[in-house]
């Protein structure tokens, strides 16, 4: 059963992502949790999986030209150091209180997806350095939030949408595969059963993925947003609660 969710897992999260440029993780990781990974094997699950997934995504995006070569390299170094500086401190502070944090980032973040819907931008301007390197540690931390935190704010300035979602894309298979490595050796590779089914559901919805990106009407957009963000929500709240009571 736990294959199966896990296929389902990664094709619905692969969808999400190439269409909107975010939410890959945080769906993924939403979806594991409420199934009873912990949140240290929901990440290091996600993210193994996502390097192949990443891989075909980015490859379709610069193929359709959803790419920015220059904004592409600004992202990737910090996003790929900080994310190896998060996969280690959340393979080594495994503890109760963990599970209850890190469904409060998911829940915060179903939030703003939500909200994003509704016309809310993030803060614009802010350097693609920096941005990188919050993305990526908080990606690994939390299972998820590259996507949310990077493109969005990339969307909310000056940069094309359709590029933003490419180029965040492309670099996610760096971010993801310095956190793998990471977690593969913290973790003893506890959770690569899952893998398989996780990785082949992603892949076969990345094609669809990049090219709904480049069709995307703004309605259906919006209707993504706020189906995702109701998901983050309803399920990491319901998690929360369960966990408190």
């Amino acid at each position: 059963m736990n294959w199966i969710l896990s296929g389902a897992a990664g094709f619905l999260a692969q969808l999400v992502d190439g269409a909107l440029g975010m939410a890959f993780g945080v769906t993924a990781s939403t979806i594991l949790q409420a199934a009873g990974f912990a949140p240290a094997a929901a990440s290091a699950t996600v993210h193994t999986a996502e390097t192949f997934l990443t891989a075909a995504n980015g490859l379709s995006h610069i193929k359709l030209g959803n790419f920015n070569k220059k904004l592409f390299l600004k992202l990737v170094v910090p996003g790929t150091l900080a994310a190896i500086v998060g996969a280690y401190l959340l393979s080594e502070i495994e503890t109760p209180w963990l599970a209850p944090a890190v469904q409060c980032y998911l829940l915060a973040t179903g939030v703003i997806v939500l909200l994003r819907a509704f016309g809310f931008k993030p803060l614009p301007n802010v350097n693609p350095a920096l941005l990188g390197a919050v993305g990526g540690f908080v990606d690994a931390l939390g299972g998820g939030g590259w996507g949310p935190i990077v493109t969005g704010t990339l969307i909310a300035g000056d940069n094309d949408p359709r590029t933003a979602i490419g180029s965040v894309n492309t670099a996610e298979f760096f971010v993801t595969i310095s956190q793998s490595i990471v977690f593969l050796i913290a973790l003893k590779a506890s959770y690569i059963s899952y893998i398989a089914p996780f990785a082949i559901g992603g892949l076969a919805a990345a094609p669809l993925a990049a090219w709904t990106c480049k069709t995307l009407s703004k309605k259906t957009q919006k209707t993504l947003y706020v189906l995702v963000g109701l998901l983050l929500i309803t399920t990491n709240a319901t998690k929360l609660l369960a966990t408190l009571i």
